[in-house]
């Protein structure tokens, strides 16, 4: 018996059981969600704000959480792509792309990408109690950014790191300065790129839940200033998943449906965009 080949069938064995596995996990989540969700979905669910006092009453929706989640993601991701843009162009333009320096920046982010979001929350309430301040959108907008920082700075490193070095050179040789070279050619290039990156970090955010737990603080109302709290999609799913009243745990399934559905379709809009940024640089 041929001993490479019964350990080859081994591991693919495992590899295939492994994925099966997986896979079944990842369905019985969906099914459940959407069955239990999906019967709880109506007009009024969407369109309306909870009546009755955090998440207690039997009576409104959800429209809160839905507008909080989607104005503290896409806050904390436009914050998180003005920090992260600087910091890629320096590190693929005016630094070596391979110098010790830039080595020890992708590191550290790669331990920051590594810290558990609990953490980045603890963080963020410590500033806020020491600046003596109150939870608010403001404030989540601030953590999540924090959070998803690294994970948008490093893959913008990675789109910038596929473009051919020779078009930074034929750009400097037309003329280009650095400045020129970095935000008009390279970002120009890995565009398509570049949005893929915002599109997952964007979906990071609005799943989030233990950053915004003690930095955005939770409302019944609508998101109308920077300075209140206001309601996110996660938080409704642990909040009213957590009370005794079947309509408030219908909405909190509800909630989850809403948000498993922003989530596969930033998913499956990366992935296409992924695949378009992948040919136009074979092109």
């Amino acid at each position: 018996m041929d001993l490479r080949k019964t350990e080859e069938n081994i591991f693919k064995g495992l590899m295939i059981a492994s994925t099966l596995a997986i896979a079944l996990c990842t369905g019985l989540i969906l099914v459940t969600i959407f069955v239990k969700g999906f019967s709880a979905l109506s007009i009024d669910m969407i369109t309306q704000t909870p009546k009755g006092g955090f998440y207690l009453g039997k009576e409104g929706g959800i429209l809160n959480a839905i507008a909080g989640s989607l104005y503290l993601a896409s806050g904390a991701t436009f914050l998180s792509f003005c920090m992260s843009m600087p910091v890629v162009v320096y590190m693929n333009v005016y630094a070596k792309r391979n110098s010790g320096f830039v080595s020890l920046v992708r590191f550290f982010l790669d331990i920051m990408s590594g810290i558990p979001s609990i953490v980045y929350g603890a963080f963020g309430f410590s500033i806020m109690l020491l600046l003596g301040l109150r939870a608010s959108l403001l404030l989540g907008i601030i953590s999540v950014a924090i959070l998803i920082f690294p994970l948008m700075c490093r893959a913008i490193d990675e789109i910038f790191k596929m473009i051919p070095d020779e078009l930074g050179d034929v750009s400097y040789s037309l003329g280009a300065t650095k400045f020129e070279t970095g935000f008009k050619v390279l970002v120009r290039q890995a565009m398509p790129g570049i949005s893929t990156a915002i599109l997952l970090s964007f979906g990071r955010a609005i799943g989030d839940a233990a950053t915004v737990l003690f930095t955005a603080g939770f409302t019944d109302s609508l998101p109308g200033s920077l300075l209140r709290p206001i309601a996110t999609l996660p938080l409704a799913v642990f909040f009213q998943l957590g009370t005794p009243v079947a309509e408030v745990k219908e909405r909190a399934y509800a909630s989850a449906l809403i948000l498993t559905i922003i989530v596969l379709a930033i998913s499956i809009i990366a992935r296409f965009l992924c695949r378009k940024f992948t040919v136009h640089i074979i092109k």
